[in-house]
């Protein structure tokens, strides 16, 4: 099974201030030669509620529409 999920991307998490799961938007926080780092937002107030990093290689298999590769 690795492999399975190379990478994944929320759409809500639990958010303290509002008391609830939430729905989150996804803000490029820094752009770096090997990576791209996200934080995730809460739609609610705004709260950052984590980070989410995405390599080089993903971001080209992105671009290039290529599926993702399966691991045996």
């Amino acid at each position: 099974m690795s492999g399975r999920f190379e990478s994944l991307r929320a759409s809500s998490l639990y958010c303290r201030r509002c008391g609830q799961s939430m729905p989150v938007r996804d803000r490029l926080l820094l752009v770096l030669p090997d990576k791209e780092i996200y934080d995730y937002r809460c739609t609610g107030c705004a709260d950052s509620l984590g980070q989410r990093e995405v390599t080089a290689g993903e971001l080209l298999r992105a671009r290039s529409g290529a599926a993702p590769r399966r691991g045996a």
